[in-house]
């Protein structure tokens, strides 16, 4: 039986699709079953704003992995994704604890406090984690009108820095949270290789844990766009439909979000792709450790590896890999493994580490 045939289209590839880097789980495309997925969406009409069949259906996805009070709200990006989530759990006068490193901190333009509203109160961590003494730096003056009062704890799972909180971590954080009258979000833009790397399901360190809203990433797991605001405790947040639509996160076709939400996580696809993520970075570990004059910085346990070496050397090396530096002035870059990412991609990269520092 013959092959589909691709339906003719003006426009022309222009990248090489065999070409992959190491600088994002971002430059990866979409997986082909969300591909897939997208193409059984299309067609026929069905009603606009999230009032559609497969948002609908998405709900009860979502319920099967976070209980069944947990409602989804489909956003475009991981950026809308946390600051739609962090508007509905401050006042005005709110401010949000988050480790110093964190993307909502560091690279996400401002758009927290300038679209959001709200104050970052941020504590340096060692490894990209909180803990409740750290939290204790920001987490008073609540009496204070001088002071932005602090209302929410933002974790990152997995961190900015690839490490992973365990359950008793963010149960611990989400304990002292509540008892100071503080609710916790959790940046979930990662959260299928945290879970992949504590084999564990995600509602153990997200609603058994104590978590009120999550921003759910599918972007970096190999959907083509769009992520999810997910409330956790209903009692937390309130007006989510408003704030999504004011925060210009409401996409009109949103059954084209929801269906590639539904792929990933109606079976195990969400899963598959971050342990192969994952397992491509233990093997990028492994290769660089054995490469005299590399250091490899933090714990590898999600699909994010941590490294100095000298300038000489990552300059040429992102020629022909690409990469990005962390912290340029330290020498510190970052290697990030994607579901695509190959043995082979890994091997054919430790070998040109090998050769540049060679040189």
């Amino acid at each position: 039986m013959n092959p589909p045939k691709a339906p003719d289209t003006a426009a022309r590839r222009h990248h090489d699709p065999e070409d992959r880097g190491f600088a994002s789980d971002n430059y990866a495309g979409a997986h082909p079953e969300v591909l897939a997925a997208l193409a059984l969406a299309n067609g026929g009409h069905q009603t606009s704003y999230g009032e559609d069949a497969y948002t609908d259906h998405l709900q009860q996805v979502i319920r099967s992995h976070f209980g069944a009070t947990a409602e989804a709200f489909p956003v475009f990006n991981g950026t809308g994704a946390n600051v739609v989530a962090l508007q509905a759990l401050t006042d005005r006068w709110g401010a949000v604890i988050c480790a110093e490193s964190a993307h909502i901190n560091v690279d996400e333009g401002g758009a927290p406090e300038r679209m959001g509203g709200l104050k970052l109160l941020t504590v340096p961590t060692p490894d990209g984690k909180l803990t409740p003494e750290l939290i204790d730096r920001q987490a008073w003056g609540w009496e204070d009108e001088h002071r932005a009062m602090p209302q929410v704890v933002s974790v990152t799972q997995s961190t900015e820095r690839g490490t992973v909180y365990t359950p008793d971590e963010i149960r611990a954080i989400c304990e002292h949270a509540h008892a100071h009258g503080m609710k916790v979000h959790l940046d979930g833009a990662r959260i299928a290789n945290a879970a992949a790397s504590l084999m564990v399901p995600m509602h153990t360190f997200t609603n058994a844990a104590g978590v009120d809203v999550l921003s759910f990433g599918g972007t970096k797991n190999g959907a083509l766009f769009g992520e999810a605001v997910v409330v956790l405790n209903q009692y937390a947040v309130s007006h989510m439909k408003h704030l999504r639509k004011l925060s210009m996160q409401l996409a009109s076709k949103v059954r084209f979000v929801s269906v590639q939400l539904e792929a990933l996580l109606a079976k195990d696809l969400w899963l598959r792709n971050a342990r192969h993520a994952n397992e491509m970075a233990q093997r990028l570990a492994e290769g660089v450790r054995a490469v005299h004059g590399v250091e490899i910085l933090y714990p590898v346990q999600a699909n994010a590896v941590f490294a100095r070496l000298p300038h000489d050397v990552s300059e040429p090396l992102q020629k022909r890999h690409r990469f990005y530096f962390w912290d340029e002035a330290a020498g510190d870059v970052r290697w990030m493994c994607s579901f695509d990412t190959t043995e082979d991609d890994v091997d054919a990269f430790v070998s040109a580490l090998k050769e540049e520092m060679a040189r």
